[in-house]
């Protein structure tokens, strides 16, 4: 393109998109997005092309999630934006970078009652930081801009923002002394500093303190995690992650206590929490669980440093930097880690025992296999450099615990959005092509996206999804007034989704005995892309069930709640 030619709108979108790193997008075409689509493909940016639009923002906020970019979905108009909400809010409450661009009717239509027109920046304002129709050629890269650095947390929370063009603008040219190239340029990532004295300040509390912990989140995933390491080898900490952040620290890490976590909330005297909200999984920082607790709050998002509890000392600056300088801070530093240590070998054993009767859980009255086994499976072959993706209802609460092996872990996060899976496990194979991909889902949630499977088969992204098929939607154990009961909210068909699978072009298996199902996940593995329908049982109670929403207990009885089992908890 010559540099004096005027130059349509769509091709500095799709330019100011690839000149800031862009190299894939997610979406489902549509006439009024029709101009940047084909501009892209000009430029040689890949487009995955969906089977639901709600699909594409899901992918782009795993991308997001899994590389640090900022994940990018292109909609069209209508129905083609209102399908995203669900998502767009999902990637809101985990505070993740995701660009939606979405189309709209010419402005000479306005009011008139063209095709699919809908106040799409009105629906999207509440769950974005940032909605917005850009009507002036002239002004679009200054607003893509504006729209990229809300999206990345430059001016506030990182978070999903809504844009869109008229296709009458798309169509337009804007003259060549009016491209800012500046608006063009992709910018460094800001890295604030922490202040020293902040710095003084909490290493002098983690020197006095004798039960520190640790708790990472989103905010903690801006370095590789050598960061975090360093600090609490420094300090001595006792370490809790958690599913934002699953993976930073080694499983072999002597601070990693996660199956002691109420003991941790309940002793530590000092908790520090590196980018994460203390939101309902972590009992919102209550004083009543965190007892005696001093509190140090680090992040590079102000809504990660005041929610809830505030702390002695708050550092509002690159989580990394800060970890690094308190490392620093506390070089000759002689840590007792008595009471972490007694943490570390609580932890080892359960997890161990854990992993024994995973292997064990027996099936349930109807003869069906514990869900657990899955996770026994997967367990087995020792996928240390996969990306795990757990997804569903009770399901997900088997996995928060049955999952110990995995270099990265995605879940349906604090939304509890359900229908990630299939989605997530695309946007993670595309990003990681030589990684295993693993996602393990209800079958209540596979349904929402399972045509998916068809992206993938066409794309060639070599993700397994593991269905545990206990043919029901919502199922739950509780005790309400030593009633003991079975509260199913839809029962669903005994459908065969390997079956399913085959049909959309993937590998597909149904399996029945445990003992089959190492051999089948291996077999989907070298076969992906690929699903794994596992029958399994309605009797398997949530490790979840009767401890109330967000307070995971760990390790419950992995055996049904049999009639005998209920007589036992009522006397």
């Amino acid at each position: 393109m010559s540099e004096q030619a005027p130059v349509v709108v769509a091709e500095l979108v799709a330019r100011f998109l690839r000149d800031h790193g862009v190299d894939r997008v997610f979406g489902l075409q549509g006439g009024h997005i029709q101009p940047v689509w084909d501009q892209l493909a000009r430029l040689g940016v890949r487009i995955v092309d969906v089977r639901d639009e709600g699909s594409a923002v899901h992918m782009a906020h795993a991308h997001s999630e899994l590389t640090g970019e900022t994940g990018v979905a292109l909609v069209t108009a209508g129905p083609g934006v209102t399908n995203t909400v669900t998502a767009v809010a999902n990637a809101s409450i985990s505070r993740i970078p995701v660009l939606v661009f979405g189309g709209c009717p010419p402005r000479a239509q306005a009011n008139m009652g063209p095709l699919q027109d809908i106040p799409h920046t009105a629906i999207l304002a509440p769950v974005t930081r940032l909605s917005r129709t850009l009507r002036v050629a002239d002004q679009v890269l200054r607003e893509m801009d504006e729209a990229w650095a809300r999206a990345a947390g430059d001016r506030g929370e990182p978070g999903p923002v809504y844009v869109e063009i008229p296709t009458d603008v798309l169509r337009e040219q804007v003259p060549p002394a009016l491209v800012t190239v500046e608006h063009l340029r992709a910018k460094p990532r800001r890295r604030p500093q922490p202040h020293p004295d902040d710095v003084a300040a909490v290493a002098e509390l983690v020197r006095a303190a004798k039960r520190p912990a640790v708790i990472s989140g989103r905010g903690a995933r801006v370095g590789d995690g050598a960061e975090l390491v360093r600090f609490l080898d420094a300090s001595g900490a006792a370490y809790l992650d958690t599913q934002e952040s699953r993976g930073l620290v080694p499983d072999d890490h002597p601070a990693g206590v996660g199956s002691a976590r109420s003991a941790v909330m309940r002793d530590t005297d000092l908790l520090i929490t590196v980018g994460r909200q203390l939101d309902f999984q972590l009992a919102f920082g209550s004083p009543a669980v965190f007892r005696n607790a001093k509190v140090v709050r680090i992040a590079d998002t102000a809504s990660e440093l005041i929610d809830n509890r505030r702390g002695e000392v708050e550092i509002l600056a690159d989580p990394a930097a800060t970890l690094t300088a308190l490392a620093a801070a506390l070089d000759g530093h002689t840590p007792d880690t008595a009471w972490r240590d007694e943490l570390r070998t609580k932890h080892r054993k359960r997890s161990a025992d854990y992993r024994t009767a995973m292997a064990d859980a027996p099936a349930g009255d109807d003869g069906r296999m514990h869900p657990n086994r899955i996770f026994a499976a997967l367990d087995a072959l020792a996928l240390d450099d996969a990306v795990m993706i757990a997804d569903g209802g009770d399901l997900l609460s088997f996995a928060r615990l049955g999952i110990t092996r995995a270099a990265r872990y995605l879940d349906a996060g604090a939304f509890g959005c359900l229908g990630v899976a299939t989605p997530f496990g695309i946007a993670a194979a595309l990003a990681y092509p030589e990684r295993p991909v693993v996602a393990v889902t209800g079958d209540g949630a596979f349904g929402i996206t399972a045509t998916d499977i068809d992206t993938a088969a066409r794309h060639g992204a070599k993700v397994v999804v593991v269905v545990s098929n206990n043919r029901a939607w919502n199922i739950e154990r509780y005790d309400q007034q030593e009633n003991y009961g079975l509260v199913v909210g839809t029962e669903l068909a005994d459908s065969d989704y390997a079956a399913l699978a085959r049909s959309l072009g993937a590998h597909g298996e149904r399996v029945t005995d445990p003992a089959e199902l190492e051999g089948a996940l291996k077999r989907a593995l070298a076969n992906a892309p690929a699903v794994v329908d596992v029958v399994t049982t309605q009797d398997a109670p949530s490790p979840d069930a009767g401890k109330g929403l967000g307070f995971v207990p760990e390790y419950q009885a992995l055996t049904p709640w049999n009639d005998a089992e209920i007589e036992r908890r009522r006397s």
